[in-house]
C-alpha cells in the first residue's frame, strides 16, 4: 500500500509539474509584458552598439504599431542616416537630407529593403519573447533543462516555417522567474555555427521588461562579437 502511495505521489509530483513549450512561453510573456502592451507598442528607445576595433554606433528607434510606423536614426563616425517606414511608404535620410545620392546610398547600404530588414531586426529582438507568438513560429512542446554558463535554465526550442526562416533558435528562461536570459541560434547545428546572446539587467519600456545589455558570441569558439546597450533616456 505504501509503495502504491509513493508511486502515486511520484507520478503527481514528477510529471504533474512538467511544463510544456506553450506554457513556458506564456509564463515568460507574463513576466516580460504583464500588461500586454507589446501589440500596441508606441515608444522610443536608443541602442548603443560596441564592437571590437570599430567606432560605436548609436541607433534611435521609434516604434508605433497602431500607425504601422518604424523610424530609425543611426549615428556613426560623422554620418547620421536612417529610415522612416510608415505602412507601405519608405523614406531614406542622410545627414538630415532626404535626397541621397546613389554613391552615398551604396556606400552606406541605404535602401528600403535594408530598412525593412532593420525594422524586423529591432522589433524581433526587443519584442522577445512576445514575438514567439507570431504566425510561422513552431514551438517545440518538449521543454529541456540545461546548464549554460553555470546556471540551469528551462530551454525552449523554436523552428520557423520555410517562408519565415530556416534557423533553429533556443531560448533560455530562468526556471523561477521565467525571465529570458539567453538565446541562441544555428544556421546548421551540425556545424555548431551561429551565435549565442547573453542578456543582462532589465530596462522598463512602456511597462515591458526588455534586456538592458545584450552581448553576442560565436557558438563555435565563444569569440566575442559585440554588445548592445539599451537606453530609454
Amino acid at each position: 500500500m505504501r509503495l502504491f502511495i509513493a508511486l502515486f505521489l511520484c507520478v503527481f509530483v514528477c510529471f504533474g509539474q512538467k511544463i510544456t513549450g506553450k506554457q513556458l512561453l506564456q509564463k515568460a510573456i507574463e513576466f516580460h509584458d504583464p500588461h500586454n502592451n507589446w501589440s500596441t507598442f508606441q515608444g522610443k528607445f536608443e541602442v548603443t552598439l560596441k564592437t571590437p576595433n570599430a567606432d560605436e554606433r548609436l541607433s534611435k528607434i521609434h516604434l508605433d504599431f497602431p500607425r504601422e510606423k518604424f523610424a530609425l536614426a543611426i549615428s556613426k563616425n560623422t554620418d547620421s542616416y536612417g529610415y522612416l517606414i510608415e505602412k507601405n511608404n519608405c523614406e531614406i535620410f542622410l545627414n538630415g537630407n532626404s535626397k541621397v545620392s546613389p554613391e552615398a546610398a551604396k556606400k552606406l547600404r541605404l535602401n528600403c529593403k535594408r530598412g525593412t530588414t532593420m525594422k524586423n531586426y529591432y522589433t524581433y529582438l526587443y519584442g522577445l519573447p512576445m514575438k514567439l507568438e507570431d504566425p510561422g513560429t513552431i514551438i517545440n512542446e518538449n521543454v529541456e533543462k540545461k546548464v549554460f554558463k553555470g546556471k540551469e535554465y528551462f530551454v525552449l526550442k523554436v523552428n520557423y516555417t520555410e517562408t519565415v526562416g530556416k534557423d533553429v533558435w533556443y531560448f533560455y528562461f530562468d526556471p523561477t522567474t521565467y525571465a529570458l536570459e539567453v538565446y541562441q541560434f544555428y544556421h546548421d547545428q551540425t556545424k555548431n555555427d551561429g551565435e549565442y546572446i547573453l542578456l543582462e539587467d532589465i530596462e522598463i519600456v512602456n511597462q515591458i521588461k526588455m534586456p538592458k545589455i545584450r552581448t553576442w558570441y560565436y557558438n563555435k569558439d565563444n569569440k566575442y562579437l559585440g554588445t548592445d546597450i539599451l537606453n530609454t533616456n
